[in-house]
């Protein structure tokens, strides 16, 4: 058995989640480093280098989820951390009056129901782990404080997936497993767009999520370990 920290991040052959799995393999964790398609997934593991593994996950996906599932109990026997980062439409061409909201459904499969069943299916390797660790990755998109009528269906994607973080986290407290939100900023990614911060800084805040110490925070949103309004 893995006596290293076992981390899973989601969406990581490329941007936030790659760069976010390259740090904690920098601190020793074996990450495993999932992507739909296994290519993808094992070129970026290569590209991380020692201490990353690949496996292919697409989480809207049960037959995948499952899978994955099963492949992380026989070899390793417990999950430490997950990371759901994986997310997709971040729809600036819509506003919440016109928008199509087939396209909502489809961010809102990805986005919220993908990280609620993998979390669902990895809590028993998570409840094996001594110090198990859930970090949501979010957007002050979906901060309900600051919210207008744009990227709606990314918006309520998120907002929806920082409620299921308060929710997990008051259930899990007594397990230790920490559950957490992290908004890691405008970064410069696919997703992002040119013009945003380094995509090094905005993975840090998460990794500071997923290395918290037992007496750390749970159930709360973050930005660079500051609290951002829900």
């Amino acid at each position: 058995m893995d006596t290293a920290t076992v981390t899973l991040v989601t969406g990581a052959n490329r941007g936030i989640g790659k760069e976010v799995s390259r740090q904690l393999a920098a601190r020793g964790h074996t990450v495993i480093v999932t992507a739909r398609a296994e290519d993808a997934a094992r070129k970026a593991a290569e590209e991380i280098g020692r201490g990353a593994e690949a496996l292919a996950l697409d989480v809207t996906s049960a037959e995948d989820v499952a899978r994955v599932t099963r492949e992380v109990a026989e070899r390793h026997g417990r999950l430490d951390v997950l990371v759901n980062n994986a997310a997709i439409l971040y729809d600036t061409w819509q506003r919440a009056v016109t928008a199509d909201l087939d396209v909502v459904r489809e961010a809102n499969e990805t986005n919220l129901y993908g990280p609620w069943q993998l979390t669902q299916a990895l809590l028993p390797l998570l409840r094996a782990s001594a110090h198990g660790r859930v970090v949501n990755v979010s957007s002050e998109a979906g901060s309900l404080a600051s919210m207008g009528g744009g990227t709606p269906a990314y918006s309520v994607s998120k907002a929806a997936l920082n409620a299921l973080t308060r929710m997990l986290a008051a259930e899990l407290r007594g397990d230790g497993i920490l559950v957490n939100a992290v908004c890691p900023g405008w970064v410069a990614t696919d997703m992002g767009g040119a013009g945003g911060r380094p995509v090094a800084d905005g993975a840090a805040g998460i990794v500071w999520a997923a290395t918290l110490p037992d007496s750390g925070p749970t159930g709360g949103f973050f930005r660079d370990g500051d609290p951002v309004s829900w």
